[in-house]
C-alpha cells in the first residue's frame, strides 16, 4: 500500500496552501487481527497490549474491542516484514504464539463491499456473515477442499486472503469453528463478524 496524501483525508478549503508534498503524507495505517490472543487461559488487557504495539515504535496506536484488534500507522509498507516482526514481540512478551494478519484501511473497506452470497440470504433472520483472515490466499486444493464442506449450516467463499463463511444458525450448530476450518485450508486463520471489519472500515476510512 501507497503512502496516503493528507489533502485526501482531511478537510480542505479554499484558503488551504498546497506546500512540498513531502509534508503532507501520512503513513500507511494497518489493522492487526491477532489470532488467539486471549484464548487457553490467557488474558491480555486493552491497554497492555496497546503499549506492546507501541514499543516496535508503531505510532497512533488503539485498540477495537477486546478480541485482538490492533490499529496503527507505521513508515513500514512490507506486510509480511511487519507481521513477522509483531509476532516475534508478542511471543517473546506474552510467552505463546500470537499469529498476526494485517489488512490496510483500503482492504477493510474492499472486503466490507464485497459481497460474497446472494444479499436476500445475507440479510435473513439468524444468518450470520464471519471474514476469516489469510496470511496468504489458499491453494485450489484446498478452496476445493473447503468448498465440498458446505451444508444447509454452513456455506462458504474464497476470495483473495479472505474465506467469507455464512453460518444459518437456524438450521443447527456449526462445527466449523477453530481447528476443523484451519484443517480444512491448511492454513491459521482468526475470524471476525463482518459487523466488526464493518465498524472499523467506517471509522478509519
Amino acid at each position: 500500500m501507497g503512502l496516503r496524501p493528507l489533502a485526501f483525508v482531511s478537510t480542505c478549503t479554499s484558503k488551504t496552501k498546497i506546500q512540498s508534498p513531502k509534508t503532507f503524507f501520512l503513513m500507511p495505517k494497518y489493522v492487526a487481527f491477532l489470532r488467539a490472543i486471549n484464548v487457553g487461559g490467557h488474558l491480555v488487557k486493552m491497554d497492555h497490549l496497546k503499549s506492546l504495539f507501541e514499543e516496535l515504535g508503531f505510532k497512533n496506536v488503539e485498540t477495537f474491542i477486546a478480541s485482538g484488534n490492533v490499529i496503527f500507522d507505521t513508515k513500514t509498507t512490507n506486510v509480511k516484514s511487519l507481521e513477522a516482526k509483531i509476532e516475534k514481540h508478542l511471543q517473546k512478551s506474552l510467552g505463546y504464539e500470537v499469529t498476526t494478519f494485517l489488512r490496510s484501511v483500503d482492504d477493510l473497506v474492499r472486503i466490507s463491499n464485497y459481497l460474497p452470497f446472494e444479499k436476500d440470504e445475507l440479510d435473513t433472520e439468524g444468518n450470520t456473515l464471519f471474514v476469516c483472515f489469510l496470511a496468504d490466499q489458499p491453494t485450489k486444493d484446498a478452496t476445493k477442499n473447503l468448498l465440498s464442506k458446505a451444508t444447509a449450516i454452513d456455506a462458504f467463499h474464497v476470495n483473495e486472503r479472505e474465506v467469507y463463511w455464512l453460518y444459518r444458525r437456524n438450521n443447527g450448530e456449526s462445527k466449523f469453528y477453530g481447528p476443523p476450518l484451519e484443517k480444512c485450508l491448511s492454513l491459521a486463520t482468526t475470524v471476525r463478524n463482518v459487523n466488526t471489519v464493518r465498524r472499523l472500515a467506517k471509522k478509519y476510512s
